[in-house]
């Protein structure tokens, strides 16, 4: 955000583990990413998001990021019933990688934090592959990849 806080670093769900792991990387101070703010949900849109999201009470969440064309679909040792066979859904629609969540980016996320206090199927959606910012140009094939994921996240 313009505060220099990653969003998506921002929940309470291994906030502090997230943040040793960004310290160690160097990013300690606000900057265009990768800093965890200096308490969870101290950002006023991540705290609108999860005010939103406890409002609506989805059954599941899709968050979507860009790099690697890969569905993240766990957190910590959280048992989610029914959530990796989805995620193998998703994953067989869009052709996208079911995969572990790496070490690094293991915590502190919007998906990481439906996981863990509503114990329910949350994913994050990593789409498209290339330069970061991701152009504009890969958005027809990007959202022909999703549209089944779409389609089948809302019936559930």
């Amino acid at each position: 955000n313009l505060l220099g806080v990653d969003l998506n670093l921002q929940y309470p769900a291994g906030w502090l583990q997230a943040r040793e792991i960004k310290f160690s990387q160097g990013y300690t101070r606000p900057g265009p990413r990768d800093y965890v703010g200096r308490a969870p949900l101290n950002q006023r849109e991540s705290l609108a998001l999860a005010n939103f999201t406890e409002a609506i009470d989805p059954a599941l969440v899709l968050a979507y990021h860009t790099q690697r064309e890969v569905i993240y679909w766990q957190f910590e040792d959280v048992f989610v019933p029914g959530a990796r066979e989805l995620g193998e859904e998703f994953a067989r629609l869009s052709g996208y990688a079911l995969a572990d969540t790496p070490c690094e980016s293991a915590f502190a996320g919007y998906k990481d934090w439906f996981i863990q206090y509503f114990r329910r199927p949350g994913y994050t959606m990593e789409v498209g592959q290339g330069e970061t910012p991701l152009p504009v140009s890969p958005f027809d094939e990007i959202y022909r990849d999703n549209l089944p994921i779409l389609l089948t996240a809302a019936m559930q």
